[in-house]
């Protein structure tokens, strides 16, 4: 018996074969439990390791990283904190992509995929790009990103002629001309997504569009700015394969659509300022959508349920409240397929809606909670709620993974607050949420709901949470849980300097946490109380802005007096290998225990 023990013990695995089973294996946190098992499973891990995504672009050194996985085909890196998307950081806060293109272009050689989120990008390091990668880069995507042109655009698609995916959506571009996308027509003929939806970019030839489709056979995403329909019938007419098609606007009478023949192919699509008059021309192809954004058309409630009740496959939608409580029992009653569920904040109003149409509350999430039982994912924001929602969403959702709930009261009372028990029957009825992000409004949860988090958040990695609970006490209640919570973002104003720093000492996992709006005491002494090896923090101090126009002139109140947006108070603390950053701007403050 013992002698069968040893035999197991000393079997070895040859390397091409562990080569071969890793390949397999992608999914990030796997492949990190594997590398560490031995020396030689990690060295394996080293070579075998196409693709690598850092969450945060200050955890490790570019240099570092290419020594640990030389042979990289995939990177994805993120700048600046997810508060940035909401201008809740300043522009010059950091995410340069400076000192990670200097270490791609010498050191990554087989790197075929490069997508940035919230980082700054400027034409130099595109230029860098292109110099080193030009054969190789097959997928460049620039999420939210800043501080590029299109002269740098240019410079990629003149060269990159490998290029199968370009990506720009809602990044800010300083637009010059038109000729970037010129080069790309006369220079790809790979393509397969075009995607520069959510921009400024506008000078743009329909023409070229035309030209992309008929010489990149594979193409079957285009997603543009707000050109005009009629403009594109040439280019539909040629993109013969294409499933998904976002942009576009409707600028003309309502009968001249007609003429326009979207493909037979199309699935998914993101349509800009249409109103009801051109919605008829979707309906021949309604029944064969899968994905549908109307985040920026021009529906009301009636709108969006005559088209909703022709969506039979539909399984991703992305709109705002305007589809109201009846468009959501619709939805419920239609679309049994339903993975993916957005919805936005519409009306500004709620005294401009009638008879309770354009708001989503209990209601209409109580019907989606038990007609759309594959939904995997929702954000919702909702004008009223009750805890039953929830509880029904933690009995039929057993796929949710990822949930995030915002609260617009708009100062109107609740039906029901807090929702402790909602999200204790949520957490425990939904084995594989990763993600919760809860923004709510005074009262919303008591410190006891905040301990249910900690004591049923198992398998949640990531929390966004805003007016939650009451005291220090239910931070720490809170704390005593979460084994696995590598992100924490919270915007309140009820936990002490103290209670933060104890609860992300308590945190086993915890790798990032940005905080606004917490107590301040006014003694570093409280903050220090979080340093730890490897663990950089980060403070800015309460700022107010003054408010600017188009033209950069001051915005003035009827007194006369300048416009100012104040800013609570900042804390963002994350662990890293590559030490202190060195590229601060005056608005943030690092804090070591020489601060003290």
């Amino acid at each position: 018996m013992e002698e069968n023990s040893k035999k197991s013990r000393n079997y070895d695995i040859p390397d091409l074969a562990l080569e071969c089973i890793m390949a397999y294996i992608n999914d990030s946190y796997d492949r990190s439990s594997i590398s560490m098992v031995c020396r030689k499973w990690y060295e394996i891990d080293s070579i075998t390791r196409k693709h690598v995504t850092i969450n945060f672009c200050y955890t490790i050194n570019p240099y570092r990283l290419s020594q640990r996985f030389p042979r990289l085909e995939s990177l994805k890196l993120k700048g600046k904190p997810r508060a940035a998307r909401f201008n809740l950081i300043p522009g010059n806060w950091g995410g340069y992509l400076d000192p990670w293109i200097r270490e791609i272009s010498k050191s990554f050689n087989c790197l075929k995929s490069l997508h940035l989120r919230r980082m700054i990008v400027y034409d130099a390091d595109l230029q860098v790009l292109v110099g080193s990668h030009s054969q190789l880069l097959q997928v460049l995507r620039l999420d939210m990103c800043s501080g590029f042109s299109t002269d740098g655009l240019k410079l990629v698609t003149r060269s990159c002629r490998c290029l199968r995916t370009l990506v720009f959506e809602d990044s800010t571009v300083e637009e010059k001309d038109g000729e970037w996308l010129h080069e790309l027509a006369l220079n790809n003929t790979v393509l397969e997504t075009l995607n520069f939806y959510s921009t400024d970019i506008g000078k743009i030839s329909t023409q070229d569009l035309e030209m992309i489709a008929r010489n990149c056979k594979s193409l079957i995403s285009v997603k543009i700015g707000d050109s005009e329909i009629l403009d594109l019938a040439g280019f539909f007419q040629a993109a013969k394969k294409l499933e998904e098609f976002g942009g576009g606007n409707f600028g003309e009478d309502p009968d001249k659509y007609s003429v326009i023949s979207f493909p037979r192919t199309l699935r998914s699509v993101a349509i800009s300022y249409m109103g009801k008059d051109e919605l008829p021309i979707f309906f021949p192809f309604a029944s064969q959508l899968k994905k549908l954004d109307l985040l920026y058309v021009l529906f009301d409630t009636e709108d969006h349920c005559q088209l909703i009740q022709r969506c039979p496959n539909l399984e991703v939608l992305e709109t705002r409240n305007l589809i109201g409580d009846q468009g959501l029992e619709l939805l419920s009653q239609n679309c049994k397929r339903l993975k993916k569920l957005r919805i936005e904040l519409g009306a500004d109003d709620e005294q401009d809606v009638e008879d309770g149409q354009g708001v989503v509350t209990h209601r209409g999430l109580s019907a989606l909670a038990q007609g759309c039982v594959e939904l995997e994912h929702l954000t919702v924001y909702v004008s009223d709620i009750t805890n039953e929602p929830l509880e029904l969403m933690g009995m039929h959702w057993k796929n949710l993974c990822d949930f995030r709930l915002i609260l617009h009261d708009r100062g109107r009372m609740m039906t029901e607050l807090p929702l402790d028990n909602g999200i204790r029957a949520l957490l425990k009825g939904c084995p594989k949420l990763t993600r919760l992000s809860l923004y709510l409004c005074t009262g919303g949860m008591s410190d006891l709901g905040l301990g249910y988090i900690g004591q049923y958040g198992h398998n949640v990695r990531s929390f966004m949470l805003g007016n939650v609970g009451q005291s220090d006490a239910g931070l720490l209640e809170f704390a005593k849980g979460c084994p696995k919570l590598q992100k924490l973002e919270m915007r309140c104003g009820y936990f002490s300097e103290r209670a933060v720093s104890l609860a992300t000492t308590r945190l086993p996992s915890l790798r990032l946490i940005w905080w606004q709006g917490y107590k301040t005491s006014g003694r570093p002494s409280d903050l220090l109380t979080m340093v730890r090896p490897f663990w950089n923090i980060e403070y800015s101090p309460p700022r107010q802005d003054v408010v600017t126009d188009e033209e950069g002139q001051v915005v003035r109140d009827e007194e006369g007096q300048e416009t100012v947006i104040k800013h609570p108070p900042q804390l963002l603390a994350y662990y890293s290998l590559a030490g202190e950053r060195t590229d601060y701007p005056d608005t943030v403050i690092p804090i070591n225990p020489s601060s003290g």
